[in-house]
């Protein structure tokens, strides 16, 4: 993310959280009170989004001073101390909730993301995301995804042509969606197209997609499809990913499988911030 774009996000997301003011931090802590702290894991998981916690503070007061023990992709164990916070208490009570907020959720997206890499290891098939992000937090979160041993699929509608099942009834067709998508788009630009059957996905190989996308399909059709495929474009499995045995997909022979689970359902790695 373009560092200007990402000041204006945390300061919206300060202001929406402070509003006028943080009441109880200003009524009952001293002006002049110093704190030091520690953002402590409750359990074991993948650290992300440590500096975006830091530039929080930063931005609550530039007194507030965060010295970082593990960095973005390194793993934490339950109980250990991911970073020492050192300024202005009533700053550091300010921001806590935001910092804490991005920093649990896009921790947990790259522990969820890693334990989805683990389980794949060795087939060949790499995990990706989706754009079932949350509104205007995509950039982190692809991050997390990255930091968590996952790829990143298209980022958003602008760079990548992704024809599915309601693309090719507004267009008649998967050949003509795909002939039409190869005459328009830039030559950059790769061309997927939605498969729920293997006589789709032939269609769309003969059509000249460059990827299939092979749709809530059984493991015994993906592997049907791949082999027809036989290398001709690139493959991934998608549908209900997070509820399906994520080794058995992989060794269909996909190229890819894309789990909308990773950022839209994750659940948050607990962490907390207990003043010394």
């Amino acid at each position: 993310m373009v560092s200007f774009e990402l000041e204006s996000l945390l300061r919206h997301c300060l202001q929406e959280d402070i509003g006028t003011g943080d009441i109880t931090s200003e009524s009952c802590v001293p002006a002049d009170a110093r704190a030091k702290g520690v953002l402590i894991a409750k359990e074991p998981g993948v650290i992300c989004g440590i500096k975006v916690a830091r530039r929080v503070f930063e931005i609550v007061s530039p007194e507030i001073e965060l010295l970082i023990r593990l960095k973005d992709g390194e793993s934490a164990s339950a109980g250990e101390t991911i970073g020492t916070l050192t300024g202005p208490a009533r700053g550091v009570l300010t921001g806590e909730r935001v910092a804490l907020n991005f920093l649990q959720r896009l921790s947990g997206i790259a522990t969820r993301t890693q334990a989805c890499v683990r389980q794949v290891a060795g087939t060949g098939a790499a995990i990706v995301d989706t754009r079932k992000t949350t509104p205007g937090l995509r950039v982190l979160e692809k991050y997390a995804v990255r930091m968590g041993g996952g790829s990143n699929h298209r980022f958003g509608l602008s760079d990548g042509v992704l024809i599915k099942d309601n693309h090719i009834v507004a267009a008649g067709g998967i050949t003509p969606a795909v002939q039409a998508a190869r005459e328009r788009a830039p030559h950059t630009i790769k061309i997927e197209v939605e498969a729920e059957s293997v006589e789709q996905a032939l269609e769309a190989v003969t059509a000249g997609a460059d990827i299939i996308m092979l749709d809530n399909m059984e493991p015994e059709m993906m592997t049907a499809a791949v082999t027809a495929i036989d290398g001709r474009a690139l493959t991934e499995a998608s549908g209900n990913m997070d509820r399906r045995d994520l080794r058995q997909v992989a060794l269909t022979g996909v190229d890819l499988i894309s789990i909308g689970a990773l950022t839209h359902t994750v659940k948050a790695m607990d962490i907390s911030l207990r003043f010394l």
